[in-house]
């Protein structure tokens, strides 16, 4: 019986502790769109323990069709990676369909400014972030995957490492999929312009190490090519990265594994750019 009660007590105080994360949901102001947006905000256990100590930030982007909450009620490892990262996650609205940039044809659809700009300005005012580059990293999910490698490489004085996850990174062979050509135009008419907004066009405008990149799919993902693609042209313009194929398709289940490695990744650079100071 002593024995089962120990075993008892040992499994409760892991769970307790796997689960000393604390999510709040916030609401922040994106003056560009003129209007209140929600956001998810996981606070790791040592923020209430340490007072006077400063936590490094991941906004952590949805896919297209998701929202705020997405991230923490699908992928249920995402909150415990706060604690083992020893960061602050932000989950930011994208709304559906935004692919995270400023549409030059819907003004109500400015969510490169509001991620990359807004969020974070009201981030570091309300929660004890360290408010620099070298702290703060995006990364997200299939149309989040694509935001925050295109909003890192756009904003590098903001963000200092990318992930992405089976993110649509070249959105351009899809011409009339998931909303894109509300917020571009149609493909035919206004090629420039949408390969002008992908992440795969702009990683010509990269230097070597400016980013910490990592980016993975699923072997059975329909964005498998595209990804293979953008691993292909890093490598031609010699941009270090770490790239991974694995087993898996475009669900929650391949997501809620890939967070977890990628916030090792993101632990790690965080860690490492300390080191530096």
């Amino acid at each position: 019986m002593k024995k089962a009660s120990l075993v008892l007590m040992i499994f409760l105080g892991a769970l307790l502790r796997a689960n000393a994360y604390n999510v709040d949901t916030i609401v922040v102001r994106s003056n560009a769109m003129q209007k209140d947006i929600k956001c998810v905000v996981v606070v790791p256990d040592l923020y209430k323990n340490e007072q006077n100590k400063r936590f490094p930030v991941v906004y952590l982007l949805h896919g297209y069709g998701g929202n705020y909450a997405a991230w923490i009620k699908a992928a249920p490892h995402t909150g415990a990676t706060a604690d083992m990262a020893g960061a602050i996650i932000v989950c930011p609205d994208g709304n559906i369909g935004s692919w995270y940039f400023d549409s030059p044809v819907d003004s109500t659809f400015k969510y490169e400014t509001y991620v990359s700009k807004e969020v974070p300005n009201y981030i570091d005012v309300h929660y004890r972030t360290i408010n620099n580059r070298k702290s703060r990293a995006v990364a997200g999910l299939s149309m989040g995957g694509h935001g925050a490698l295109f909003l890192a490489i756009k904003h590098p004085d903001v963000f200092g490492a990318a992930v992405s996850m089976s993110g649509g990174v070249d959105f351009t062979p899809f011409p009339n999929n998931w909303d894109i050509a509300k917020r571009l135009g149609s493909y035919l008419e206004n090629k420039e312009r949408w390969e002008s907004n992908t992440a795969y066009s702009i990683v010509n405008n990269l230097k070597n190490d400016e980013l910490a990149i990592s980016f993975e799919c699923g072997v059975s993902d329909f964005f498998i090519e595209v990804n293979r693609k953008l691993h292909q042209r890093l490598l031609d313009l010699k941009i270090n990265h770490d790239y991974t194929e694995r087993p898996g398709a475009h669900n929650w289940a391949y997501w809620d594994n890939a967070i977890q490695f990628q916030m090792i990744f993101l632990k790690h650079f965080f860690e490492k750019e300390t080191k530096k100071d």
